[in-house]
C-alpha cells in the first residue's frame, strides 16, 4: 500500500512513517501543509493519503480543504482524515458525491495500531472507514450551529458579537490570546465557515451567532 502523509506535527508525522513502514506500507512522501499534500499526491499518485484537518498557515480547515480538492483532482486516491477534531460537516464534505475511498478517524479513539492499518487498507481499496462518533453526530446534525459550540466557545463568540478583539476577549475571560485564537478557529469550523481570500469569517460568525440567539 502506497501512502502520502499530511501532518503538521513533525513528531506525529515521523511516528506515522515508522509505524506504516514497519507494517509493510510504502510511505512515498510527507507534507506539512495542504499545498505540499496536493503536490505530493500529484507527483506520486498514492493509494491513499492520511490527512489532518488543521494545518498551516491558520490551523483551521486547510487540511480538509486540501482533501476535498484532492478527491476532485484524483478520485482514485483514497483519503483518510486522521484528526482530534470531530466535525460532522467536514465529514459530509468528504462524502459528498462519490463516498468511496473515504475515512475519518479520531486520533484519541484509535486504540490499536491494527485497527488503523485495517481502516487505511479499506479506504485505499475504495471502502469507507468512519469513526462511530462521527456517524452519530452526522445523523444528529440537525441541531442548530449554536448547539455545536462548547460553553467557552459561546462566551468567545458572544464577546466577538459585542465588538471585542481577541486581546480584549483574552483579558475578559482571563485566558491567553492564543487560547482565544483556538476557540475562534473552532467556532469557524463548527459554523461551517471555510477560509476565503477576504477572510471575513469573523463577521459571518457573528452574523450566524446573532441569527441563532435572536432578538
Amino acid at each position: 500500500m502506497r501512502v502520502v502523509i499530511a501532518e503538521d506535527s513533525v513528531i506525529l508525522r515521523e511516528g506515522m512513517v515508522e509505524l506504516l513502514t514497519a507494517r509493510g506500507c510504502e510511505v512515498l512522501a510527507t507534507a506539512g501543509d495542504g499545498d505540499e499534500l496536493l503536490s505530493a499526491v500529484a507527483e506520486h499518485l498514492p493509494d491513499v493519503a492520511v490527512v489532518d484537518i488543521r494545518m498551516p498557515p491558520t490551523h483551521t480547515d486547510e487540511g480538509i480543504r486540501a482533501a476535498v480538492r484532492l478527491r476532485a483532482d484524483h478520485p482514485g486516491v483514497g483519503v483518510l482524515v486522521f484528526s482530534q477534531h470531530a466535525v460532522p460537516s467536514l465529514a459530509a464534505q468528504l462524502l459528498a458525491g462519490d463516498p468511496s475511498g473515504v475515512g475519518y478517524l479520531l486520533k484519541e479513539r484509535v486504540s490499536a495500531t491494527a485497527d488503523f492499518i485495517e481502516a487505511l487498507r479499506r479506504v485505499a481499496a475504495g471502502g469507507v472507514a468512519l469513526d462511530p462518533l462521527i456517524v452519530s453526530r452526522m445523523l444528529s446534525n440537525g441541531t442548530r450551529p449554536l448547539d455545536r459550540l462548547t460553553a467557552r466557545e459561546r462566551e468567545v463568540v458572544d464577546l466577538m458579537a459585542q465588538g471585542h478583539s481577541n486581546r480584549s476577549i483574552a483579558g475578559r475571560l482571563v485566558i491567553s490570546e492564543r487560547a482565544v485564537e483556538k476557540h475562534v478557529a473552532s467556532v469557524f469550523l463548527k459554523f461551517d465557515l471555510p477560509s476565503t481570500d477576504a477572510d471575513n469569517r469573523r463577521v459571518k460568525a457573528v452574523v450566524t451567532y446573532l441569527q441563532e440567539v435572536g432578538p
